[in-house]
């Protein structure tokens, strides 16, 4: 009870510290604050005032602490629903803090003292050490809720940069389908253009002979086989140009020619990663547990045995007729218990981290082609199917 008045006061300048614009700063003191102002009240009204109402010297300063712990919490409500970033902040914290500075020292100066005089040494003890272990169950609590927050923002944080992995893959494929994508229509712009401008020369020729011969006769033999040569050199790239305006159309009709088209082909790759899960947490909380035992000792005293008997002979062989007073001590011996502490066993907590290989199977796609050439009857011998290397 005395040490945690010197942590709230900490916190407290701490806060007191702190300036409008430091709002992360101070909604993050004020919590800790909140949380420990919180505990100081619950532990005292938990484990220590049903002992002091158990008491009558004691019971009377029950009802005094429970108002004080009353006004205590509702100033810090009214603290807690103000902005942080508000004037009235700092103002108000002068006055929740003025409000325990008089609540610990009535603590100090009638609670405290009262409950060692009127509590024996045992009891004391025991409120302490349930006090203690409050504490310790609160602080474990903390802990674990600290671990599964990093836990949580570690899972989040791989599995992030996962997807991120996954979308630049992603990217990268995109891009490559698209460059090869261009490659193949720039090949067949070029090899249309030269369709093109062979044609036209062919024409040329076939209508300079005609006009060298002064034949204009629409059934020349050279005006007839200008049209002939054009559709020769030209049909193959037309049906290549309508291909690619029909929408949906996966197939490209080739006609002979010498020149390349490239046809991309893709696959899948599988990609595993792995992230950290939380599969519990192990809890080790030490109490005291009290074991009657049981230990024979011997013990041995010494009585005084007084008996008269007569003597053997009537000679007198010491000093008689005269006053003799002789004082014999009797002692016993009785258990005298005392308790020693030893170290019977250590628990060692640690974490040991072992590895394992697991094999994951999944199915992924990948691009083939079925090659049919004209002439050939079709034949698992003339089915040719090229895969895609990565």
């Amino acid at each position: 009870m005395l040490a945690g008045p010197a942590k709230l006061n900490e916190l407290f300048a701490k806060l007191a510290e702190t300036s409008d614009g430091a709002v992360k700063t101070r909604e993050k003191l004020f919590a800790e604050l909140k949380a420990e102002l919180e505990q100081h009240t619950s532990l005292e009204e938990q484990h220590l005032f049903p002992m002091l109402r158990r008491n009558p010297e004691t019971r009377g300063l029950v009802a005094g602490a429970i108002k004080d712990n009353k006004e205590l919490r509702a100033k810090l409500a009214e603290l807690d629903a103000l902005p942080k970033a508000d004037e009235a902040f700092p103002e108000r914290l002068k006055e929740l803090q003025k409000t325990f500075r008089q609540h610990a020292r009535d603590e100090k100066t009638e609670l405290l003292p009262a409950i060692q005089r009127a509590l024996s040494e045992e009891q004391v003890q025991g409120v302490a050490e349930r006090i203690e272990a409050s504490l310790a169950e609160a602080e474990q609590a903390r802990q674990d809720e600290a671990e599964e927050r990093r836990t949580t923002a570690r899972q989040e944080r791989e599995e992030a940069e996962f997807l991120t992995r996954q979308a630049e893959q992603s990217q990268v494929a995109e891009a490559r389908m698209r460059d090869a994508a261009q490659q193949v229509a720039n090949a067949t712009m070029r090899s249309i253009e030269a369709a093109t401008e062979t044609t036209q020369q062919v024409t040329n020729m076939a209508t300079g002979n005609a006009g060298a011969s002064g034949d204009t006769d629409w059934r020349s033999p050279a005006r007839a086989a200008a049209p002939l040569l054009t559709n020769m050199f030209f049909w193959p790239w037309m049906g290549t140009m309508q291909g690619k305006q029909q929408a949906g159309s996966a197939v490209a009709t080739r006609g002979p020619s010498s020149m390349e088209e490239v046809i991309p082909l893709g696959e899948e790759v599988l990609e595993v990663g792995k992230r950290t899960e939380n599969r519990g947490t192990t809890r080790i909380h030490r109490y005291v547990v009290e074991t009657p035992v049981e230990q024979q000792v011997t013990l041995q005293s010494e009585r005084v045995v007084v008996e008269r008997r007569r003597p053997v002979s009537n000679k007198v062989t010491g000093e008689v007729l005269t006053e003799v007073t002789v004082e014999v001590i009797e002692t016993a011996e009785v258990p005298v218990v005392e308790k020693r502490t030893r170290l019977r066993e250590e628990i060692v907590v640690r974490t040991e981290r072992t590895q394992k290989v697991e094999t994951v199977r999944e199915t992924v796609r990948r691009d083939e082609v079925d090659i049919r050439q004209p002439g050939k009857v079709r034949s698992d011998q003339q089915l040719r199917h090229v895969t895609a290397e990565r």
